[in-house]
């Protein structure tokens, strides 16, 4: 069974817009994912740099 069942009657118009929407979800999902693997990251970088310019602040 076909994921769009009626594709093969679609306009080519259609079919691109049906495709472009795809691609834009996938990347979406992909850069949400990556965001989201950086996170914690991100938040420690951030605190090392805070606590590096403490530590050197108060030499």
């Amino acid at each position: 069974m076909p994921l769009i069942p009626r594709w093969e009657y679609m306009t080519n118009e259609a079919k691109a817009m049906t495709k472009r929407v795809l691609v834009s979800a996938l990347v979406l999902l992909l850069s949400f994912w990556v965001i989201r693997a950086l996170i914690p990251w991100l938040i420690i970088a951030l605190l090392a740099y805070c606590g590096f310019k403490w530590l050197s602040k108060n030499n």
